[in-house]
């Protein structure tokens, strides 16, 4: 097949061009190659401006951009010729023959400045392709910055080459850091959107192709679900999508403008951005198309000087997650039961692939919500293991021992995050208006009186995971960064519906201060951000504390619920020496009844004790007797200066 069939008449017009370039009496292999080749045409502007007209299929891609750039004639030929060197061997070759002694294969700007004259309007063709949207754009390159002007050589980034192919458009990719991309659909990221979203996005496709406004940032705590709704937006509009992963020091390669224009595809700026933190779209010169951005519910992106409008990703009413959980575990019975949990389309079908693969390898076809709670402890990539920590642990109705109102109120708890969703349907507008589906509970009372063991009683109750926050992971020195950390963690908790424990809470909901020095205005910048940011969360959030004067005014109508732990009486304390003992003791009921009334320790110190007994009896082969239990007491009462009661001491 001859050149000339591959490449269309633009290349033979280019080849047409250098041909001008042969010394006579050259009879070389590349001269008669020129000869060939560019005699197809007729050399001059009126004839290119005719064949641009109506040009072959070939060139067709070539045209298009062209049009879209505003590209000269000047600069359609550089490209031609370029764009053929890097794909076709005798074009190299003719380049290398007209430039020798100098050599090279690609063409410098002083030979294609010499043999495009004619086509620039200003007979000034070196000016026109310096200054010319091509290199403006990236799709031409000029390399070899050192060398004289002349002799700087020019080429077509590969990805655009190969675009300018119509047979191999589809399998141009960028290969590089940052950039990646897929075909355009929902499906191309695993995940069935819901029909709110997919409805949604038809609206956002509709707005983006009236080009009234070009850019949009889709926001979720979910990457996946993002980037899925982006790429459906994509193909609404007939278009792939380009994700680029904006902010991470990598730059936009240049050239990555004109090989979305020429692939039909939209950029996905993809960014990470804290609380008041806000970013640029990265340029893409010439290119006008749409522009689409991902990010979380924090920060702000800006194009021109303005900021960019956000379409946020609800989560998708409970009927339409019953189908998504259908979608992912194959069962609808299971997914009926799943539907109350509020988990966005990326964690449903997350959730679903792990929980089946779990059932594989216990030999069943599908899932069973043993299978999901299990998966629901992996969270979606979201590094939410960095900031909190993990508390696996069920914790059984018999290990929580405490007075029957307290039991009642934890009991009213569960009813109300149960119920959290839709809670003010039918409600009056007062109710409903500024109604989000979030849950605050703070929990008071002494180290010791079970409030971290009631949290994860509740969240073993509600078959949701529990993560006890990190505050060292979470708080920073640097300014800002707290914040920043604590946006990720409540973004990711949201996402992933997963129940966050604030442990010491008054520590980072403290009261705010009088302002004496700049690190006081920036402390109490965090605590108003906190207090913001907690009421605004969609989750589930315990809190704890040893006193709640510690805590601002103003963080307690921000919560829902305020329960106190109280000091456990004697009749609960019997309850909890039986309760950790169980049956591996030779306690008498008589000496239960002591310990209850006459140790008058928490639940925390109680457990230490126990413990403690458990080591010194199976030192020694037997079970638990009253005296390792006395013993063990006299170092928990050390433990806490106290002096142990008079009463254990006769009784030892």
């Amino acid at each position: 097949m001859t050149a000339t069939a591959v490449r269309g008449r633009l290349f033979s017009f280019g080849l047409a061009a250098l041909e001008r370039l042969t010394v006579p009496g050259d009879h070389s292999q590349e001269a008669e190659f020129l000869r060939t080749n560019g005699s197809a045409v007729q050399n001059a502007p009126a004839s290119l401006d005719r064949y641009l007209a109506g040009p072959d299929q070939e060139d067709e891609p070539l045209v298009r951009l062209a049009h879209e750039l505003r590209l000269n004639h000047v600069e359609i030929l550089v490209t031609a010729l370029a764009a053929s060197v890097e794909t076709d061997l005798m074009c190299g070759r003719v380049i290398a023959h007209l430039q020798a002694p100098l050599g090279g294969s690609r063409p410098t700007i002083g030979l294609l400045a010499a043999a495009l004259g004619p086509y620039s309007k200003d007979r000034n063709s070196i000016a026109e392709i310096l200054t010319g949207r091509a290199v403006e754009s990236g799709l031409l390159q000029i390399s070899s910055e050192g060398a004289p002007l002349a002799e700087r050589p020019v080429s077509v980034p590969i990805p655009i080459c190969l675009a300018l192919q119509t047979a191999n458009a589809v399998e141009a990719q960028w290969s590089g850091a940052g950039l990646n991309t897929n075909g355009g659909a929902a499906g191309a990221h695993g995940i069935s959107l819901p029909p709110s979203i997919l409805a949604g996005a038809r609206k956002q496709a509709t707005g983006l192709q009236a080009r009234v406004q070009r850019t949009l940032a889709v926001r979720s705590g979910s990457v996946t679900e993002a980037k899925a709704a982006a790429s459906e937006i994509a193909r609404l509009m007939g278009c792939g999508t380009l994700f680029i992963e904006a902010g991470k020091g990598n730059p936009v390669p240049a050239g990555v403008g004109p090989w979305l224009l020429l692939t039909a595809r939209v950029p996905v700026f993809c960014f990470e951005l804290g609380p008041g933190e806000r970013k640029l779209l990265p340029a893409l010169p010439h290119y006008r198309g749409p522009q689409l951005a991902i990010c979380g519910p924090d920060g702000s992106i800006e194009s021109d000087g303005e900021t960019v409008p956000g379409w946020t990703l609800a989560v998708a009413p409970k009927a339409e997650r019953a189908h998504l959980w259908e979608l992912a575990v194959g069962s609808s019975s299971l997914a009926s039961g799943l539907s109350s949990h509020r988990y966005g389309s990326g964690r449903i079908a997350q959730l679903g692939r792990l929980a089946r693969h779990q059932g594989l390898l216990e030999g069943r076809a599908e899932p069973l919500i043993q299978d999901v709670l299990a998966a629901s402890w992996t969270a979606e990539g979201s590094g939410l293991e960095s900031l909190a920590q993990a508390l696996p642990e069920p914790i059984p109705d018999n290990a929580l021992v405490m007075t029957a109102g307290l039991r009642e109120e934890l009991n009213r708890l569960l009813l109300r995050c149960r119920g959290r969703e839709g809670l003010a349907d039918k409600l009056g507008a007062s109710a409903s208006a500024k109604y989000r589906p979030g849950f605050r509970a703070l929990f008071t009372g002494p180290s010791g009186t079970g409030k971290t063991l009631a949290s994860g009683w509740l969240a073993t109750r509600l078959g949701l995971p529990l993560y006890r926050v990190d505050l060292a992971a979470v708080t920073s020195k640097y300014i800002g960064e707290t914040e920043k950390n604590l946006a990720q963690l409540l973004a990711r908790a949201e996402h992933s519906e997963v129940i966050l424990l604030f442990d010491e809470a008054d520590s980072m909901f403290g009261k705010r201060t009088e302002v004496k020095e700049s690190n006081d205005r920036f402390a109490n910048a965090q605590t108003n951000y906190l207090l913001q940011r907690i009421e605004s969360f969609d989750g589930i959030v315990f809190l704890t504390s040893n006193n709640r004067s510690r805590f601002d005014p103003a963080f307690f109508r921000r919560l829902d619920a305020i329960v106190d732990f109280p000091v456990p009486g004697p009749m609960e304390r019997r309850l909890l020496w039986q309760s950790h003992l169980g049956n591996d003791h030779t306690l008498s009921q008589r000496e239960l009844n002591q310990l209850s009334a006459s140790a008058d320790l928490l639940g925390g110190s109680i457990r230490n004790a126990v413990f403690t007994a458990a080591v010194l009896a199976r030192s020694e082969g037997r079970k638990i007797e009253f005296s390792d239990i006395l013993q063990a007491l006299a170092d928990e009462y050390r433990k806490l200066s106290r002096q142990v009661p008079t009463e254990l001491i006769r009784s030892a």
